[in-house]
């Protein structure tokens, strides 16, 4: 029903930035209507939660990245972007986009962010 993509990811220097990006093709009504997420993995640890925006407009942020990290979508593209700022080494991770409606949800591949000292 819903796919979801990431890009942005890449390998940069901490206090550098990135902005990643997560675009949905699929059913329009359901996109329209999804809360979206940004989640991360590190290595050996359990995927978590980075930033949540509904569809609303109300944001979420984890305590680590606040103040550094900002969630926003672009409605017409089908886009969430999350905007990374002053990236520190245990910021590195897969990170995954998320798309939420009600109990269904969707997962992108995930993409690389790799913070170098």
């Amino acid at each position: 029903q819903v796919q979801l993509v990431e890009s942005g990811g890449g390998l940069v220097q901490a206090g550098g930035s990135l902005r990643l990006s997560c675009t949905a093709s699929g059913m329009i009504s359901v996109i329209n209507s999804m809360d979206w997420g940004w989640y991360r993995q590190a290595p050996g640890k359990q995927r978590e939660l980075v930033a949540r925006i509904t569809t609303g407009g109300s944001t979420n942020l984890a305590d680590s990245v606040k103040g550094r990290f900002t969630i926003t979508t672009d409605s017409a593209k089908y886009t969430v972007y999350l905007q990374m700022n002053s990236l520190k080494p245990e910021d590195t991770g897969v990170y995954y986009c998320n798309g939420k409606l009600r109990v269904r949800e969707w997962w992108g591949q995930g993409t690389q962010v790799t913070v170098s000292e």
